[in-house]
């Protein structure tokens, strides 16, 4: 019998360690011109900074612990017949460089990764890190694309306009959106705990005309159903589409690693569907944050977060196709 190889079986690494990248992809820099030249069409990106929770911390160590577990997956969906490497070439462009106790250095430093991956004709995969790392990310994405729509996944508002006076605080990425350019008739927030926001946050929400499907709704009509009418808000005439999905949006018994975890949030199915309903718009950038690996249980959080990641480039893929 002569032995043959399939790319995407598992492989020793199981066993012997990581490859330190994503899914064992090639690992490239965060240059337009090198992504361009090499023609990548997804690149990931990693950000472990975690010095603007306000909870408990360790989600910089996300980026690390989830290209580990992603070890035991496969770009190919044996249920689905959808291979990721038929509809994308990928690369991981590493970390940026974060300079511990400078948010703003850091900050800065992400968005002119982000930008150098979306100049170089590339969307943007990010890893968190704390939520304030999306900041980065929609400042680039606003710079790229001129009507951008925005779908946030997460048990909170995150529409502080400052903590404290702090306006890069993990709790400030959508009000740092609509100050980026984002319309707030775009943006819908998904999710949400009634018990978990304060007023000021839903004051701000309400003035703006930000609209938001709580975790009751979920319940109710199902991840997917709640996703087509999210995905709907951000799409209406928006030439690029971002997603922000943070962990702690799932119910804390199927997502404990994370800085706040909660109860009533969605199941891990839902959160899977969610994740590939809304991939189905026709994503331009997404990212995945507050994993922290610190507070997890055998990695259960982390290896969600990896199939999250898969499920909306396969339901990306699938809207292009």
């Amino acid at each position: 019998m002569t032995a043959t190889f399939d790319e995407n079986a598992f492989s020793g690494l199981l066993h012997a360690g990581t490859h330190g990248t994503f899914m064992r992809l090639p690992s490239m820099p965060a240059k337009a011109a090198d992504l361009k030249e090499a023609g990548i069409t997804a690149a990931v990106l990693g950000v472990p900074w975690d010095a603007m929770c306000i909870s408990r911390t360790g989600a910089n160590y996300g980026p690390r612990t989830i290209r580990d577990v992603s070890d035991q997956f496969s770009f190919f969906n044996a249920n689905t017949g959808v291979d990721l490497n038929d509809h994308y070439k990928m690369a991981d462009c590493g970390d940026v460089p974060v300079n511990p106790g400078a948010a703003v250095q850091t900050i800065d430093r992400a968005e002119a990764m982000v930008t150098e991956i979306l100049e170089g004709g590339a969307m943007p995969v990010t890893i968190g890190g704390d939520h304030s790392i999306t900041i980065s990310c929609v400042r680039a994405f606003a710079k790229k694309y001129k009507k951008p729509g925005l779908v946030l996944v997460d048990m909170h508002f995150d529409t502080a306009e400052a903590l404290n006076g702090e306006t890069l605080s993990h709790c400030c990425p959508i009000t740092r959106a609509v100050d980026a350019g984002f319309d707030p008739s775009r943006i819908a927030i998904v999710g949400t705990g009634g018990w978990m926001n304060p007023k000021s946050e839903l004051n701000y929400i309400k003035d703006k005309g930000i609209t938001v499907f709580p975790a009751e709704q979920i319940w109710e009509e199902g991840a997917r159903s709640v996703a087509r009418k999210a995905a709907a808000v951000a799409n209406n005439g928006a030439d690029g589409v971002y997603i922000t999905y943070d962990i702690d949006a799932i119910d804390a018994a199927y997502a404990p690693g994370t800085g706040v975890p909660a109860p009533g949030g969605m199941t891990s199915r839902e959160a899977i569907a969610m994740a590939n309903e809304l991939g189905r718009i026709g994503i331009h950038g997404c990212d995945l944050v507050e994993v922290s690996p610190s507070w997890d249980h055998d990695g259960i959080t982390s290896r969600l977060a990896v199939r999250l990641i898969l499920e909306m480039l396969a339901g990306n893929a699938e809207a292009n196709r």
